[in-house]
């Protein structure tokens, strides 16, 4: 007997027959929740990546992958301290910063906000500022001077246009011989963007660096030096070299430092959705045990004639092995292809759903997002692959084993 005759063996009892009919629809369940569980996790975990590298790739389109600050205040000189940072390998761009709480206020109405002071060149090479300014002044007025920044979302909410006039109040006020009066000065709406960040879009006002030295009392001081990296998932090598060449006297802050809460919410939810789903593919291993020990039961007869024929116990552990096997082999890669095309025209489908619905099931104006992300990465889909296999073939051992056990003598008997 070979491996040949043992695969022989399993394909006949995958097939259906009809004192065998509910193993068989027992298998095609166990077959179709693989299925299912692999693909649902693929589709699931890319779209997550998607959304996660959207989000992300708005929060660093307006903040440095790394943030500088001085441990006694505010930070000068500060020139030196740039070209000292864009020596260091890896770092692709350092950028001055100030950034500080106000109170806007514009006919009557009032609201706290950050204004963040940068150059305009700076301001111009935003990866996100340019590709979401929904107004702004012509040539180079939408910046700089009196003209600032505002958000879609506080545009909005002050019933503000390009060229309204809005006052922001400094929370450092002047000293006066009659005492402390607050710091205000009006401002022109140069240019209006949208971020797809309801955080940025409300309660962000960007200002010329100069300008924002002034509004703050700083003198020639700066609040933080932005630093860019290559790759904001991987910069820990960049930061303690940052940190090597700066010694004391400066502290370094990444951006997952700065948005800890967001970024932490979705990893965990990430973690979370990925330990829920796996639960299908565990079901279907479930199911696996179920059909293969109802199969060893049907199936005691003939283990006990081919026990009598000479095969060994190893062969009959194969032949039961085989058969669950093929039912995870196959859900798994079925569930990876169905998972992959789903994902590669995850937009098509959606519009296909939308059309056939009557229903809007992706709104931008509350997901901020003009399209469903979707990003797959192969490292995650060959784990969810392998993981569906390695619990495919583990549901397989223990009917394998009880199949192997069963004496020939009583099985017979029992017939």
């Amino acid at each position: 007997m070979s491996f040949s005759f043992e695969s022989m063996v399993a394909g006949r009892y995958l097939r259906s027959r009809r004192r065998e009919g509910f193993i068989s629809v027992i298998a095609g369940f166990s077959f179709l929740g693989i299925l299912l569980g692999v693909a649902t996790l693929i589709i699931v975990m890319s779209v997550m990546n998607g959304f996660r590298e959207e989000l992300v790739g708005r929060i660093l389109g307006l903040n440095g992958h790394l943030n500088v600050y001085s441990r006694v205040g505010p930070l000068f000189p500060y020139g030196p301290v740039i070209r000292q940072l864009k020596q260091v390998s890896g770092v692709t761009g350092a950028t001055a910063a100030i950034e500080g709480q106000a109170l806007l206020t514009v006919n009557g109405n009032a609201s706290g906000v950050i204004v963040r002071g940068i150059t305009p060149t700076d301001f111009s090479k935003k990866p996100i500022m340019s590709v979401s300014m929904l107004a702004q002044l012509p040539g180079d007025h939408a910046f700089g001077g009196d003209f600032v920044a505002i958000g879609k979302n506080m545009a909005e909410r002050f019933h503000l246009s390009i060229g309204d006039k809005l006052v922001l109040i400094a929370p450092k006020g002047k000293t006066t011989p009659f005492g402390t009066i607050p710091r205000s000065r009006a401002f022109l709406v140069g240019s209006i963007f949208d971020v797809g960040m309801y955080e940025y879009n409300n309660n962000f006002v960007f200002m010329a660096l100069d300008q924002a030295q002034i509004f703050f009392d700083m003198g020639a001081s700066i609040s933080a030096i932005e630093v860019m990296t290559p790759d904001p998932d991987h910069f820990e090598g960049i930061e303690a070299a940052v940190k090597a060449e700066l010694k004391d006297g400066y502290s370094v802050a990444d951006w997952r430092d700065t948005n800890s809460s967001f970024y932490n919410a979705l990893q965990v939810e990430r973690n979370v959705m990925f330990l829920i789903l796996t639960l299908i593919i565990i079901v279907a291993a479930f199911n696996i045990i179920s059909s293969l020990i109802m199969l060893v039961k049907d199936k005691g007869q003939d283990i006990a004639i081919l026990r009598t024929m000479g095969a060994t116990r190893g062969m009959i552990v194969r032949i039961f092995f085989y058969t669950g096997a093929t039912i995870g082999i196959v859900g798994t890669l079925a569930g990876a292809v169905l998972g992959i095309v789903f994902c590669k025209n995850i937009e098509s489908i959606r519009h296909w759903l939308e059309g056939l619905t009557h229903t809007d099931l992706f709104s931008a104006e509350i997901y901020f997002l003009s399209k469903l992300p979707s990003r797959m990465e192969p490292g995650e889909i060959i784990l969810i692959v392998g993981m569906s296999l390695v619990l495919a073939f583990a549901a397989t051992i223990y009917p394998a084993w009880r199949a192997a056990r069963l004496d020939p003598v009583e099985a017979l008997r029992r017939e």
